[in-house]
């Protein structure tokens, strides 16, 4: 007959490494974009100075902040205006015009045959060899940088647009017309609710494009502007200067993209995936 055994009593509280194991992921989940960033530049800086690159090919990230701090305060904030101006105008410009039209191509089906095949053929004509002869046509000034802007930023935001009218349920629809609405309040209350996350994914990467189309503007003619500053810096070899100033626009993008997204989860927040709220 065999005798009977005793166990050690099981704790039953849960191990603690789990448990920190967890948080440690998440501290580095939320910091990897930072962290990655930090080794690029520091892989950047180590690279420049162990293989002797000159600067006016590739300069350091400490070469380029020095050269950010040595400009003035004054002509940084000149330059920043005149390209986040003509940016916000060309932007403004392309949401006026762009979903209005979307509307009108989403709801008429001649008008859609009609008016896509031009915007298509505007997409696709190169930008920077159009810019020119914008530029002898409206001649000095705004106007010129405001339109090419536009031309970069106006397509993405109709074709999304339409694109989400077109999305709405067609039964959603043939409710609203057995009770006799309009076409009008049919865009109004149905279409256009549905198509808000299409429109704010459009108005996300136009805002980008917007600065991009800036610059280029500001490439083939401007006296002042970031665009303006690169081109001039890089005329006399100031590369680190001209890397400064990009780094200056990258920071804009980001800036306006992320305003645009609050703007979405402060207004529509209902429009957002569940993930984002």
């Amino acid at each position: 007959m065999t005798s009977p055994t005793t166990s050690a009593p099981r704790s039953s509280a849960p191990a603690p490494w789990p448990e920190r194991h967890r948080r440690l992921y998440g501290a580095l989940d939320r910091g990897a974009p930072l962290l990655a960033a930090l080794a690029l530049l520091l892989i950047w800086e180590l690279a420049c100075r162990l293989l002797a690159v000159p600067s006016y090919l590739l300069p350091t990230p400490s070469a380029i902040a020095l050269s950010a701090v040595q400009v003035p305060l004054d002509s940084w904030l000149t330059h920043t205006w005149a390209t986040l101006r003509v940016s916000l105008q060309g932007y403004a410009l392309a949401v006026l015009i762009g979903i209005p039209l979307a509307v009108a191509l989403a709801n008429s089906r001649l008008l859609s045959r009609t008016l896509y095949p031009q915007l298509v053929i505007i997409q696709s004509t190169p930008i920077v060899a159009v810019a020119p002869i914008i530029v002898v046509v409206l001649g000095a000034g705004d106007a010129p940088r405001v339109v090419i802007t536009f031309l970069i930023t106006f397509f993405p935001i109709v074709v999304s647009t339409v694109t989400g009218l077109q999305a709405t349920p067609p039964a959603m629809l043939e409710l609203s017309r057995s009770l006799g609405a309009s076409r009008l309040r049919a865009v109004r209350d149905i279409q256009l609710p549905f198509a808000v996350p299409y429109i704010f994914s459009a108005l996300r990467i136009s805002v980008t494009l917007a600065i991009i189309g800036a610059v280029v503007a500001e490439f083939v003619a401007a006296e002042n502007g970031l665009g303006f500053f690169i081109a001039f810096s890089t005329s006399f070899f100031k590369v680190p200067q001209a890397f400064a100033a990009l780094v200056v626009l990258v920071s804009l993008s980001l800036a306006l993209f992320q305003l645009v997204s609050l703007t979405q989860r402060l207004v529509f927040p209902w429009s957002l995936p569940k993930t984002e709220k």
